[in-house]
C-alpha cells in the first residue's frame, strides 16, 4: 500500500509538501525522506500522532528514549526505527506532528490523504507536489515568503484603491 502525505506549516502559510511513502516504511523511514526532501541537516527530530485537533498523542522519537524497550508503552516515547507508517495510521487523515527542532517546537503538520496501491514502475517514497520555500531549518525568521496563498494569488489586486469619485449610495 502507498500512502499519500500532505504536509504543512505554521511558519509559512504557502508551503505545501504533497509526497509518497510506502505504508510498510517506519517513521524513521519517513524522517530521513523529509529530511532530504527538505534538504535540511541530520537533527534530532519527534513525531507525534495527532487528533483531529492536532493535539499530540503518542510520541514517537529518533533515539531510543525508554532504554531499550521499544514499545512506546507507560507513556514513554516509542522509538522511530520500531514503528511502521501502516501500524501507526489505520484510517485515512490520520495525522502526524513532525517536530524537527524540538528545542523551539518548530514543526511540520502531516496528514494521510489517501491510500493506494503502488503505481507500477514508480520509486517511492517521491514527492508528488511542492509549493514554495521550506521553513529555514535554523532561522524562523529566515522565512522570506509569509502571508497565505490567499494573499500571493490576490497580490495583482493590491493596487486597487477604487475611485473616490462615486458615491455608495444610489
Amino acid at each position: 500500500m502507498i500512502f499519500r502525505f500532505r504536509m504543512l506549516s505554521d511558519e509559512n502559510d504557502n508551503f505545501v509538501r504533497d509526497f509518497e511513502v510506502e505504508s510498510s516504511n517506519t517513521l524513521l523511514d519517513l524522517h530521513d525522506f523529509i529530511i532530504k526532501m527538505l534538504r535540511y541537516d541530520q537533527c534530532m527530530a519527534s513525531f507525534f500522532t495527532a487528533d483531529d485537533r492536532w493535539e499530540r498523542l503518542q510520541e514517537y522519537t529518533y533515539m531510543d528514549m525508554d532504554g531499550g524497550m521499544g514499545d512506546g508503552g507507560n507513556g514513554m516515547p516509542q522509538p522511530m526505527a520500531t514503528a511502521r507508517l501502516e501500524d501507526v495510521l489505520t484510517h485515512l487523515h490520520d495525522r502526524l506532528i513532525y517536530i524537527f527542532d524540538p528545542f523551539t517546537q518548530r514543526a511540520y503538520y502531516i496528514e494521510l490523504i489517501e491510500g493506494k496501491e503502488p503505481e507500477k514502475g514508480m520509486e517511492y517514497p517521491r514527492l508528488q507536489f511542492a509549493h514554495a520555500q521550506a521553513p529555514d531549518q535554523y532561522d524562523p525568521d529566515e522565512n522570506e515568503e509569509s502571508g497565505s496563498i490567499f494573499d500571493e494569488m490576490m497580490g495583482e489586486y493590491s493596487d486597487f484603491d477604487g475611485d473616490d469619485n462615486y458615491d455608495d449610495e444610489y
